[in-house]
């Protein structure tokens, strides 16, 4: 039960979880199971948005991403959570940079009045999607919908593979893009490793979030697990995190 999950995540040390939008069911439950614990939903993740692109060349497609987005936003507003992560569309064979840019944004601007009038801000991640690969690039997309309710999701681990250093990135994004973090391990050598032991410098890293003034949700981004494994996760978040 929802009950029993937040129970152990407190156990565990989390202060707080993100949900996947579809997918999570019984959320009234999983809101009195929130109270009940005092462990926070605090945000939702569009699970669909690798496969119904927002990007996709067939309209067909997009309009589901787009439905799945806007459902993703009111479950955020059920369940107390100020975020929904997205992926907004997926550079390949079949789109180019600009189409990704160009259909993903048109889609985008067509659920901001819902993220506005829920007050759930839109986060996009960055991802191994060859999409958004440069500080620049996310931080020009975000600023091209001149709404307080799209910000960066900004994954500390994703973007070592392409070469500017995450601490680079988050002075770029500065405070009022930066919505939210998380992270996992990642080593250019070995490639996903435990938190701690990848290629991220973290007092860099935490020198920078410092800098802009964050201070908000730190997730971690693993597979989940029982008791034992959750624990460990938890200390090792601690750990690079300094707490």
């Amino acid at each position: 039960t929802h009950q029993e999950r937040l129970e152990l995540a407190k156990k565990c040390g989390f202060l707080g979880v993100e949900i996947d939008s579809p997918g999570t069911p019984n959320p009234d439950e999983l809101v009195k199971a929130s109270k009940d614990t005092g462990v926070a939903v605090h945000g939702v993740v569009d699970s669909v948005h690798w496969r119904d692109t927002l990007s996709s060349p067939d309209e067909k497609v997009r309009a589901k991403g787009l439905d799945a987005l806007i459902g993703a936003l009111k479950d955020a507003k059920t369940v107390g959570a100020d975020t929904v992560l997205l992926v907004p569309g997926v550079v390949n064979k079949d789109v180019t940079y600009e189409q990704c840019w160009e259909r993903s944004r048109a889609e985008v601007v067509k659920a901001l009045p819902t993220a506005e009038k829920l007050g759930v801000k839109i986060a996009i991640e960055v991802v191994w999607n060859n999409f958004l690969t440069k500080p620049e690039q996310l931080v020009e997309y975000v600023d091209s919908f001149k709404s307080d309710w799209v910000g960066a999701y900004f994954d500390v681990s994703n973007m070592i593979k392409y070469g500017v250093p995450p601490a680079e990135w988050i002075r770029k994004l500065g405070s009022k893009r930066l919505l939210k973090i998380d992270f996992k391990g990642y080593s250019k050598a070995k490639q996903w490793v435990a938190i701690g032991e990848g290629d991220e410098d973290w007092p860099e890293v935490l020198k920078a979030l410092a800098e802009v003034g964050y201070n908000g949700w730190a997730t971690a981004e693993v597979g989940g697990g029982g008791e034992e494994h959750l624990k460990k996760i938890s200390a090792q978040m601690d750990k690079v995190l300094g707490l």
